[in-house]
């Protein structure tokens, strides 16, 4: 059966060009016409997943040496004479011969791009914060069982705060780190705002090693800045 024209695959299998009635009867018919139609058109689909990068490195030197060794696979010389007749009388399988590697180089060439866009993404990620200490922050009796939160000492001196299901208030929920042996010496961190998780600075010269209870409080809008008395979550800070 004669085979569609390899230039012609290619456009069709990019959507340059209008499929005739004679191309879709013919891929109907012809299985190996079939199996390069969608092998392009895998390569051409995994091309379009990647036009939206910007500023593409250039590929790797093995990806052009696999190209090129596609392209010199395809090289044959010319047969004599004498073969001629025997060749007409084979299968004509000269083109899938010849397409197979160059898709095949094809796809290398794009996923070896789209793997090292990825790899560039992925090493210009800011590295993970450091943690230096930690609690968990436990509901006090007159607080509801469900609530609770994390808190995480950063390296760069900031409280990272993570709560849930804390009380309704009229007032504002407030941040103070509290001396175990002592609790009335107390430093306040800031207040929480209207989400799940808040990064407060630690003030300057804090003794975490001293100040190392974290309470979450219930404050009103008196003006008054010392502690309400009203504690809703407490927890320990651990290296």
């Amino acid at each position: 059966m004669q085979h569609l024209d390899p230039d012609r695959l290619v456009l069709l299998a990019l959507s340059e060009a209008a499929e005739e009635l004679t191309d879709s009867d013919h891929l109907a018919q012809c299985a190996d016409c079939r199996h390069e139609m969608q092998a392009l058109r895998h390569v051409a689909g995994v091309g379009s997943e990647t036009q939206d990068l910007q500023a593409l490195p250039p590929p790797p030197e093995r990806v052009w040496e696999a190209i090129e060794s596609g392209i010199a696979a395809t090289r044959r010389p010319a047969a004599p004479v004498a073969h001629i007749a025997e060749r007409r009388a084979l299968p004509r399988r000269t083109r899938s011969r010849w397409l197979t590697p160059l898709v095949a180089a094809a796809a290398a060439a794009v996923l070896a791009v789209a793997g090292t866009v990825a790899v560039d993404r992925f090493a210009d990620r800011t590295p993970a914060e450091e943690v230096t200490a930690q609690a968990t922050l436990s509901p006090l009796k007159a607080v509801p069982p469900n609530a609770g939160g994390d808190v995480q000492v950063l390296a760069d001196g900031q409280l990272r705060i993570d709560v849930r299901n804390l009380p309704l208030t009229t007032g504002f929920h407030e941040v103070w780190l509290l001396d175990p042996d002592d609790p009335t010496r107390m430093v306040a961190i800031g207040n929480l705002p209207d989400a799940p998780e808040a990064v407060l600075p630690v003030p300057p010269g804090t003794d975490l090693k001293r100040y190392r209870l974290v309470d979450i409080s219930d404050e009103p809008h008196d003006g008054d800045a010392t502690h309400s008395g009203q504690s809703l979550l407490r927890g320990t800070l651990t290296s």
